[in-house]
C-alpha cells in the first residue's frame, strides 16, 4: 500500500516542480529546464530532481547552482501546493539525457539520410 503513496507523490512532486521552475527568476536557471526524473525515500524525507537543460551540460550545471540557491523557496512552494505533512529535503542533479537524447536522434537522422540515399542509386 506504502508503494502506491510514493508513487503518486513522486509523481506530483514532478509536476508540480516543473510549474514551480517556469515561475524562478534567478538568471542562473535555463528555462529550457525539465525535470526528467523524481525519485523520493521510502519515507518521504528525501527527495532527488533530476533536471537537463537543452542547451547542454554546461548550463544545466549552472541552473542547479540556481536551483539550490532557491531551495527553500522551491520547498515553501511544494509544500504549500502538495498540502504534504512533512515536506522532502530536495536535492537537484544535474542529468544530460535530454543532450544525449538529442545525440541519438541525430545519429538516427543520418543513418535514415544514408539508407535513402542508398535506395535513390
Amino acid at each position: 500500500m506504502a508503494g502506491f503513496k510514493i508513487g503518486r507523490v513522486t509523481q506530483d512532486i514532478k509536476r508540480e516542480l516543473s510549474a514551480i521552475l517556469r515561475e524562478l527568476k534567478d538568471p542562473r536557471i535555463s528555462s529550457m529546464l525539465s525535470v526528467v526524473k523524481v525519485t523520493v525515500s521510502n519515507d518521504m524525507s528525501h527527495c532527488k530532481a533530476y533536471v537537463s537543460a537543452i542547451e547542454g551540460t554546461e548550463k544545466t550545471k549552472e541552473s542547479v547552482e540556481g536551483l539550490k540557491s532557491a531551495t527553500g523557496f522551491v520547498k515553501r512552494e511544494l509544500s504549500n501546493r502538495l498540502h504534504l505533512r512533512k515536506c522532502p529535503e530536495l536535492t537537484f542533479v544535474a542529468d544530460d539525457s535530454i543532450e544525449y537524447g538529442a545525440q541519438i536522434n541525430q545519429l538516427l537522422e543520418g543513418l535514415h539520410k544514408d539508407a535513402s540515399e542508398k535506395e535513390g542509386l
